[in-house]
């Protein structure tokens, strides 16, 4: 596995992340491994869009969807 410094913390970030760190029962590097592997799990909003705009399209048109209502009210 590969080590990752971060440089240029602040006082009080450093405080805050130990502070939230504790409260879920974890040590600070844990809490940061668990906190950067969930961020790098999840998709951009980029790819959200792109995953959204491939898997909501459809061939079908106003013409369609009217013939459609037309049909259901014709079996009434």
């Amino acid at each position: 596995m590969t080590a990752i410094t971060i440089r240029d913390v602040s006082d009080s970030t450093l405080a805050a992340l130990k502070v939230k760190a504790a409260q879920s029962g974890r040590s600070l590097q844990a809490y940061l491994l668990d906190l950067v592997t969930r961020e790098a799990r999840t998709p951009s909003l980029a790819d959200m869009m792109a995953r959204l705009d491939r898997e909501t399209q459809s061939d079908v048109d106003t013409s369609d969807i009217l013939a459609a209502i037309d049909e259901g009210r014709e079996r009434r």
